[in-house]
């Protein structure tokens, strides 16, 4: 299983609009240093399955036919936003899954297009190809889904962003499943009280309570950036700040079924 992050933003990327911070002029000067809409493509042999839409030349990427379905975690605009345009389109229609959210994003559910809104159910497995995936409910201000991937050549994947903490009947599914390579939400240098997404020091906790062969944090915010650049600490061991563009091969660690 291949995945890809097409991009690792929190909600107004990086560099934001108007700030001068350190790591938003790093990334106004350094292209690999960008951060657009939280998104990834998951492929396993001729499956294409895309993980949430706020990138907004979705049209451009992908050529119709090119994707199997696009899995949803949430109705937020910035990780929906690239349906709006998409939807015009004409010819084959795409099928989205999406967590059981009556009030969707905008129009979209009056206005759907080309595109098939199904609705999932928290821990109710189901198929796209050659991959199954489970979503998994998590902690944010409207209802989430993470999702845990498994290819049918092998390799387990978990992707959880938006969320603050995990619910404990998640966090235990994760915990037995025993995921090969772990994706999760990282929008905050370490800070004290409530929050709708991980900081540092939430997100390291995490990682160490799932224990998954690597992790890769996204969802990453200016604010993080800049902390990481003048603080460099040291990460915890198999973790990894994903960039837009990074590639991962997800192969199954021994003992899995």
């Amino acid at each position: 299983m291949r995945v890809t992050f097409l991009g690792t933003g929190a909600a107004g990327g990086v560099p934001l609009y108007g700030c001068g911070c350190t790591a938003c002029k790093r990334a106004g000067n350094t292209p690999r240093c960008v951060r657009r809409p939280c998104s990834a493509l998951v492929e396993s042999g001729d499956t294409r399955v895309l993980i949430d839409a706020g990138l907004t030349d979705l049209h451009e990427r992908f050529p119709p036919g090119s994707l199997d379905a696009i899995v949803l975690t949430h109705f937020h605009p910035d990780h929906v936003q690239g349906l709006f345009h998409l939807r015009w389109g004409k010819g084959l229609r795409i099928p989205v899954y999406a967590p059981p959210d009556s009030e969707g994003c905008a129009d979209l559910y009056k206005h759907p297009g080309v595109l098939e809104f199904r609705a999932l159910a928290k821990f109710e497995v189901f198929t796209l190809g050659k991959l199954t995936l489970t979503p998994l409910p998590l902690i944010h201000s409207r209802v989430t889904f993470g999702y845990a991937i498994e290819s049918l050549a092998g390799g387990r994947f978990a992707y959880l962003t938006d969320t603050a903490g995990l619910p404990p009947r998640t966090l235990a599914h994760l915990q037995s499943w025993r995921a090969d390579a772990l994706a999760l939400d990282c929008s905050h240098p370490p800070r004290t009280g409530p929050a709708n997404h991980n900081d540092w020091t939430l997100a390291a906790e995490i990682v160490s309570s799932i224990a998954p062969g690597q992790a890769w944090l996204t969802h990453v915010g200016h604010q993080l950036d800049e902390w990481l650049l003048h603080t460099a600490p040291v990460l915890p061991a198999g973790t990894t700040v994903a960039m837009d563009g990074d590639v991962i091969e997800v192969a199954g660690r021994p003992g899995h079924p």
